[in-house]
C-alpha cells in the first residue's frame, strides 16, 4: 500500500479513522484503495478483492473533500445525473431521488439550484451522491470541513446513521475531535509509515486528576505537595494535579477533616494529545 510501512485491516461494519499531518500520505492510500493509484511493491485489497477491481468498485463510494457538481443543476437534477450514471431506469431514479433528499436532510431543498446552497448543505448533496450505489463501504475525506457547528454536528450524525445501517466508513480527517466521537478505530500515519492503531481505549491512556478543595491550611498544602506534579490556587479553591490513581486515593485521604472536597475530575488524554505528541517524534 502508499508508503513504505502501511499495513492495516478495516472490519466490516466499523467506522475506520485515518489520520495523519499533511504530506503523511493520507491521500496516496485512499487512491490506491480506489484504485486510482497502482502500488509498487506490495498489495491492497478492497472487500476481499484487489484494490481497482470492477465488482469492487460497485459496492463502494468516495467523497472526495472538494467535491464539485455543476452550479445550475438543482439537487435532485444532480442526483438523477448520478442515478443516470448508475444506468439507473427512469422508475427508478424518480424512487431513488427524493429518498436521497430525504435521507441527508435536504427534501425541502432539492429544487434549488446548487449556487444557492450552503457549504454545509453540498456536503449533504456530496453523501447523498455518495449513497446512490446503496454502498458497502464508503470513503469520506475531510467531509465536516469548514463546516458551522450544526451543519458540523449533521454531518456527524449522517456519517454514524451509515454504521447503524451495517455500512463500513473510511473516514480522513484533521478535525480529530470529529474522529475521537465517531470511529470505533483508528490509523495514525506519519511519513508514510503507519505508527499507531487501535481503539480509543486502546490509544488513549488516562491523564492526569486533579482534586479540588476549597480552604486547606498551609499544614495540608505541604502535606499532599510530594504527591502532586501541579498545585494552582484560585480565590477559596486549591487544585491539585497528579498522575496515578494511588496518589489521588492518598490525597483523598489527607484532605479529609483537613478542607472541604469540592471534586475529583479524571482528565482523560485526547486524541489531539496524542497526534500532536506521535507528531513531533517524528520530526526528532
Amino acid at each position: 500500500m502508499a508508503g513504505d510501512k502501511v499495513s492495516f485491516t478495516v472490519n466490516e461494519g466499523e467506522i475506520f479513522g485515518f489520520i495523519g499531518p499533511n504530506g503523511a500520505g493520507k491521500t496516496t492510500t485512499i487512491k490506491t484503495l480506489l484504485g486510482l493509484l497502482f502500488p509498487t511493491s506490495g498489495k491492497a485489497e478492497v472487500l476481499g478483492k484487489p484494490a481497482g477491481d470492477i465488482q469492487a468498485k460497485q459496492r463502494i463510494s468516495y467523497l472526495p473533500e472538494s467535491p464539485y457538481f455543476y452550479e445550475h443543476m438543482t439537487g435532485a437534477e444532480v442526483l438523477d445525473f448520478y442515478c443516470r450514471l448508475f444506468k439507473m431506469n427512469a422508475a427508478t431514479r424518480r424512487k431513488r431521488v427524493p429518498e436521497l433528499l430525504e435521507q441527508v436532510g435536504l427534501s425541502r431543498d432539492g429544487q434549488r439550484a446548487l449556487r444557492q446552497y450552503s457549504k454545509g448543505m453540498l456536503q449533504r448533496i456530496g453523501i447523498a451522491q455518495a449513497l446512490i450505489n446503496e454502498p458497502d463501504l464508503l470513503f469520506f475525506d475531510e467531509p465536516t470541513s469548514g463546516l458551522d457547528p450544526i451543519a458540523h454536528k449533521d454531518i456527524q450524525d449522517l456519517i454514524l446513521s451509515q454504521r447503524k445501517q451495517g455500512k463500513t466508513v473510511f473516514l480522513s480527517s484533521h478535525q480529530l475531535s470529529d474522529v475521537e466521537n465517531v470511529c470505533d478505530r483508528v490509523a495514525i500515519i506519519n511519513r508514510g509509515e503507519l505508527v499507531k492503531m487501535g481503539s480509543m481505549d486502546e490509544l488513549l491512556h488516562a491523564g492526569r486528576t486533579i482534586i479540588t478543595v476549597s480552604h486547606p491550611g498551609s499544614d495540608l498544602v505541604a502535606k499532599v505537595q510530594p504527591l502532586s506534579e501541579h498545585i494552582s490556587q484560585d480565590g477559596e479553591f486549591t487544585k491539585f494535579y497528579t498522575q496515578t490513581e494511588e496518589n489521588v486515593h492518598k490525597i483523598i485521604d489527607a484532605v479529609r477533616g483537613q478542607a472541604t472536597l469540592v471534586s475529583v475530575v479524571p482528565q482523560r488524554q485526547t486524541l489531539e494529545d496524542l497526534f500532536v505528541e506521535i507528531v513531533r517524534e517524528g520530526r526528532h
